[in-house]
């Protein structure tokens, strides 16, 4: 891919995290229509798809089986397991956008993100998201009408732990209102792009 002032560039890991219910999947699925070059990477689990999840979509919904297999084979990026079920990223997906200079889209949790991070330390840039405040946050996970109050008080509890990572992303992102959220991502993404660190070794602007 071509950067924003026509030279090529290896491609770019943009990691998304937040606590849950803080909004980083609606952004996330926002963004790729809304910024140009943009694509998504799509996580394995082996939990049940909810309530109007897509295949291929949301998640690759595997067997236990089958995401232990990959593990073993090394054929994940990152993985981890999240209360009842596992979650991870593929990591052939993510070598060929880098290679090919395109812009890959990652929504994933705290762990996977430092997992990402670690294997990707020039390509990756990470971005955490949170909500105004706790309070906003609890309503939008009760609003979902989707767990027990048990399964909310557990969620609430590892939000908590997991909004104190924020200093460890490069980037913050309060989602107040969804449409400023994406402006800022784009702001990020924009301004990754033009990193003249991304340029390849053979890009030589005065001979274009």
């Amino acid at each position: 891919m071509m950067d924003l002032n026509g030279g090529p560039r290896r491609g770019i890991v943009f990691i998304l995290s937040a606590p849950s219910g803080a909004g980083k999947t609606t952004i996330s699925r926002a963004a790729l229509g809304a910024i140009a070059g943009l694509t998504a990477s799509v996580s394995l689990t082996t939990r049940k798809p909810r309530a109007g999840e897509v295949e291929g979509r949301d998640y690759h919904f595997v067997s236990d089986e089958d995401f232990n297999r990959r593990v073993g084979a090394h054929e994940m990026a990152e993985w981890a397991r999240v209360f009842d079920a596992s979650y991870g990223t593929p990591r052939a997906p993510l070598d060929r956008a880098i290679a090919a200079g395109e812009d890959i889209l990652l929504d994933i949790d705290i762990q996977g993100a430092s997992q990402i991070r670690a294997k990707y330390p020039a390509d990756a840039v990470t971005i955490f998201v949170l909500p105004p405040s706790f309070a906003e946050l609890e309503g939008r996970l009760r609003g979902r009408g989707t767990e027990d109050e048990a399964a909310i008080g557990r969620r609430l509890k590892r939000a908590r732990e997991e909004a104190s990572a924020y200093p460890e992303y490069d980037y913050l992102i309060i989602n107040a209102e969804v449409g400023d959220s994406i402006a800022r991502l784009q702001a990020v993404v924009n301004a990754e792009r033009l990193r003249v660190a991304r340029l390849r070794g053979e890009f030589a602007p005065w001979q274009l």
